[in-house]
């Protein structure tokens, strides 16, 4: 590493940078059993049993209310057609929260599945590094102490920037292990709404929201995709210009790259919940 300050700065926001983005690709990769070695999931199970028996009794409840919004008279469900109907309810919705780990679960390995897929069609395992170009080092290095005054300005500026920006896209992904969790924590209780009729569109929302929160790695993987590509082929840096030129262009675009993927992974949810049409 450089001995200049400056270049210190600027190869120190880079290397957090590049650590977090780092981070990100591993994060993607792994389950919320393996996460944190297991400790969270660990918890979560023990919450989702408990709130299973709870499930359980809201499933009795929102069926007894369905069969008596949806049949008009008791004549009506000793018909063997609609019998069998709410028969088959309710032994769905009871397999359904018995069985709801399971469910959330394999639709969580099918999200997977679609990284997975995207990260081998892409070829790219890891993320590519962001690297201060040696010809901006050279013209740091060669600027006396009055020249190294605005740069000090820029570099300080532009590397905070940087560091923020990696402290906000780390935290959005954590964020998404968060949602898993929340939602597989309480899942029993939407999940037993299935059993009733007028109620069954809160299992499908669930379910439904469930699994654009699992989808949001692969926006995420993919946005990390484009801009490694875009770190592979950095800014040219005109060597004929100032210096403070050279590294205010260089942090520019830099910057630009990164807010357009922070801001891609912030609404990673949006972006899912509208293709799925939520």
């Amino acid at each position: 590493m450089s001995d200049n300050w400056i270049v210190q700065n600027l190869q120190n926001a880079l290397s957090t940078w590049n650590d977090k983005l780092a981070e990100i690709w591993t994060l993607i990769t792994q389950t919320p059993e393996t996460f944190k070695d297991g400790t969270i999931w660990n918890v979560i199970k023990n919450i989702y049993g408990s709130m299973q028996a709870i499930g359980l009794a809201l499933l009795v409840l929102f069926f007894v209310v369905g069969v008596v919004k949806t049949c008009g008279s008791f004549t009506e469900i000793k018909k063997p057609e609609h019998a069998l109907k709410l028969f088959i309810r309710f032994s769905v919705a009871k397999i359904v929260v018995t069985y709801g780990m399971d469910l959330m679960l394999s639709i969580f390995k099918i999200s997977q599945g679609i990284i997975s897929k995207i990260m081998s069609t892409a070829n790219i395992t890891s993320s590519a590094k962001s690297t201060l170009p040696q010809g901006i080092i050279d013209a740091i290095e060669s600027c006396g102490f009055l020249e190294s005054i605005p740069l000090w300005a820029v570099t300080l500026i532009g590397g905070l920037v940087v560091t923020v920006l990696a402290f906000i896209m780390i935290m959005t992904v954590y964020g998404r292990f968060f949602k898993l969790y929340l939602y597989t924590a309480i899942a029993p209780i939407p999940l037993s709404a299935m059993a009733g009729e007028p109620t069954q569109n809160v299992t499908k929302s669930f379910l439904k929201s469930y699994a654009a929160v699992c989808l949001e790695g692969a926006i995420i993987i993919l946005s990390c995709i484009i801009f490694s590509l875009f770190a592979s082929s950095p800014p040219v840096v005109d060597t004929s210009a100032a210096a403070v030129t050279q590294v205010w262009k260089y942090i520019g675009e830099l910057i630009f790259n990164m807010l357009v993927l922070v801001g891609t992974i912030k609404i990673s949810d949006r972006i899912v919940r509208e293709m799925m049409g939520l």
